[in-house]
């Protein structure tokens, strides 16, 4: 049989995913909401489908012959995923490895302490709590088929047209300053190695996808504007700034994430290990537009 990757939720991770495999797999297909982004996954080499919630042919024919899954749809209440396509996946006669895309929002909040794969989860927002339960879901299903699993933690996820020099140039750049509050990244360019890796190895279990130092936020924003030459905003206190719910509900949670686990095993060299190295490059390579 052939080697063919399924990416369920083609955007900005999925996309990065589906270029580092490129030379690894006979066929990369990868799904969106609808047809309007089908040209921008041409353009990543990939064959569009739909998946808008429910199964279709195309995508039925898809996952009979898929030989390796990645997931990269956020859950609700009940993972969509599979609610919808479970039983496709369950049939599915080549299937060898899945890969679902998970957040460090699941360990919640740790104080500032360093936390690994075998750190107790205690989420604080919903949407980490829905990660939990469909991790556990994907773990279920995994083993009632016989499929290894490897769930990758996110931390906040970055790459090109997502960065703060963007923000910059829309005049939307904030320091923040919440005392004691650190936060890891990930370059889209490295979680796309990620899922290669794990993909040749058949890799099995948790593990952070997470560069290596985690940081205030707003000396990244400071680092930032030196690069490109001009004065950072004022700091703002976080206790009295003005800011959505969402927003404030990611400085309620503070960790610092290990990611030993993914060069140890995985063997992932990260490419953006912190964001000096990060936003330095993209900045001398033009690539964060």
């Amino acid at each position: 049989m052939t080697r063919q990757l399924l990416i369920l939720g083609a955007g900005f991770s999925g996309i990065a995913a589906g270029i580092a495999c490129r030379n690894d797999f006979d066929l990369i297909s990868g799904t969106s909401r609808n047809a309007t982004r089908f040209d921008e996954l041409r353009a990543a080499e990939m064959a569009p489908l739909v998946f808008d919630g429910s199964l279709n042919r195309e995508l039925e024919a898809a996952i009979s012959t898929a030989s390796h899954v990645l997931v990269s749809i956020a859950p609700g209440s009940n993972d969509p995923v599979l609610t919808a396509l479970g039983e496709a996946l369950a049939a599915a006669g080549n299937l060898q490895w899945l890969c679902y895309l998970s957040t460090v929002g699941v360990y919640g909040d740790h104080q500032g302490a360093w936390v690994d794969e075998e750190s107790e989860c205690r989420p604080v927002s919903a949407r980490s709590r829905e990660r939990i339960d469909a991790e556990t879901m994907w773990r279920n299903f995994a083993t009632q088929n016989s499929v290894p699993l490897a769930i990758y933690r996110l931390s906040g996820i970055y790459g090109p047209g997502r960065n703060a020099f963007v923000n910059i140039e829309k005049g939307t750049s904030r320091r923040l300053v919440k005392p004691g509050q650190v936060f890891n990244r990930i370059h889209r360019h490295d979680i796309g190695e990620a899922v290669r890796l794990g993909a040749i190895g058949k890799a099995d279990g948790v593990f952070n996808i997470t560069d290596d130092e985690p940081a205030p936020p707003q000396d990244v924003v400071t680092f930032a504007h030196e690069l490109q030459g001009s004065p950072p905003p004022p700091e703002q206190d976080f206790d009295t700034a003005e800011l959505s719910s969402m927003a404030r509900s990611f400085y309620g949670e503070n960790k610092r994430v290990s990611n030993e686990k993914s060069k140890r095993v995985l063997g992932l060299e990260y490419a953006y290990p912190d964001y000096r190295t990060a936003l330095t490059r993209m900045w001398k390579e033009n690539t964060w537009r």
